[in-house]
């Protein structure tokens, strides 16, 4: 076969420089350090960014709300976090903590404006943390934590935030307590331009000078155009200006368009989630559009029907399996395994302590527990296979049972 081709420019190059070129690329060997090249595929790094496993921060300022504080945290570099993983309005991440009588992992929404987390030189995340009795996470930080702690957090967690192809477009909250956090950043990224959707949040309190971040909600409104509305509900006064009473399927469709289908989310303290899901039946709104956020920590099992009465007011052993070792603890009948495994300082793993994400994944090795059915959050496999989620099962026997902490778990 023939090529036709101009043969003149290849008469023209020098045969020299091929015949160094081995002893060239072995000098350029000898010199190099002996390790091997390292290199990350660009959706690696990105997955990194995103979903860290840890965050190490410090607490920059502490705002001081009465009954609760908001703290201001920023990447600790001397850990090795240079910025913060962006994250969603509505999500949460999960503060270690460690301290006298024990540690745990404690779930806080992500109060502040998704835009803080886009690096620069104020890459913050701001915890709002409402003193919660009997709330060990809540006291703690409010208690102890100061400017200058350092902490260790999640990457951001949960799907409680604004889906498109899920949710209406106009969004009904309802909010009681802290659960205001969440619907905090998602009216700071509307007013923002960073989410797109009309929100109407019904914010319940006891009196007017209870309201939490009251004036910061006021200015978000204003800077909204229109998007975000807020209006105040109060149970224990009656004061121009403001609704009084519970939030109730009456209240809701005073303020929830008429002539369009709307969502409802909600957040807040269990009694709410109790009285704002019957609430909610009222309204006929397609499942789809009812969303909740993660209760916490479950509790008091013994008011559940289902709950075995002879397991009341009795303390059980525990076996743990975890890391190697074996550990013999105790755990309460109205306390979940992983309560009585922080309160004896196991790390063990968790975040939503609701019964749904499943860090805490754990097998049953023998033993019987009781899990309610609203926190059971157990895939089918889990069911047949005897896996159980410790945030959400109490003991009702002694137990053994099998843990498994995830690599790089915080603390």
């Amino acid at each position: 076969m023939k090529y036709n081709y101009n043969k003149e420019p290849l008469k023209s190059l020098s045969i020299k420089p091929f015949l160094s070129m081995v002893s060239d690329r072995n000098q350029v060997i000898e010199k190099a350090q002996a390790v091997m090249p390292q290199s990350e595929f660009n959706a690696n790094h990105l997955a990194k960014s995103l979903h860290p496993q840890v965050q190490h921060v410090k607490i920059k300022k502490i705002f001081d709300h009465g009954d609760a504080k908001s703290f201001v945290l920023r990447p600790d570099q001397t850990k090795g976090t240079d910025s913060l993983a962006y994250f969603r309005a509505g999500q949460y991440v999960s503060v270690f903590l460690d301290f006298e009588g024990g540690c745990m992992n404690k779930p806080y929404a992500i109060r502040s404006n998704p835009a803080d987390a886009l690096g620069g030189e104020d890459n913050q995340y701001i915890l709002t943390v409402k003193r919660n009795n009997p709330g060990f996470g809540s006291s703690y930080m409010l208690d102890h934590l100061k400017e200058g702690d350092p902490l260790d957090i999640s990457g951001p967690l949960g799907e409680f935030y604004y889906q498109k192809f899920r949710d209406a477009r106009d969004v009904v909250a309802l909010a009681g307590g802290s659960g205001i956090t969440p619907f905090y950043s998602m009216a700071a990224a509307i007013a923002a331009d960073i989410e797109d959707f009309n929100l109407t949040i019904l914010y319940g309190s006891r009196t007017s000078e209870g309201i939490l971040l009251k004036e910061e909600l006021e200015q978000i409104e204003k800077q909204s155009a229109g998007k975000v509305r807020v209006v105040h509900v109060l149970s224990d006064e009656e004061k121009d200006g403001f609704e009084h009473g519970f939030l109730t399927a009456e209240l809701i469709k005073k303020y929830a368009p008429s002539d369009r289908t709307y969502s409802l989310f909600m957040c807040g303290p269990k009694a709410m989630y109790e009285f704002g899901t019957k609430e909610a039946e009222k309204l006929k709104l397609r499942r789809r559009f009812v969303r909740k956020e993660l209760p916490g920590d479950c509790s008091n099992p013994e008011k559940n029907p289902d709950y075995p009465k002879e397991a009341a007011g009795k303390t059980f052993q525990i076996r743990v399996h975890i890391s190697g070792e074996v550990r013999e603890i105790q755990a309460a009948s109205g306390q979940t395994l992983l309560q009585a495994m922080e309160r004896a300082h196991i790390k063990a793993p968790s975040h939503c302590r609701s019964g749904e994400c499943g860090w805490c994944h754990s097998k049953l090795l023998s033993g019987s527990v009781y899990i309610p059915q609203d926190a059971d959050g157990r895939r089918m496999a889990d069911l047949k296979f005897g896996w159980i989620h410790p945030c959400a099962t109490y003991a009702t026997g002694d137990v053994e049972l099998e843990v498994y902490p995830v690599m790089e778990e915080l603390g």
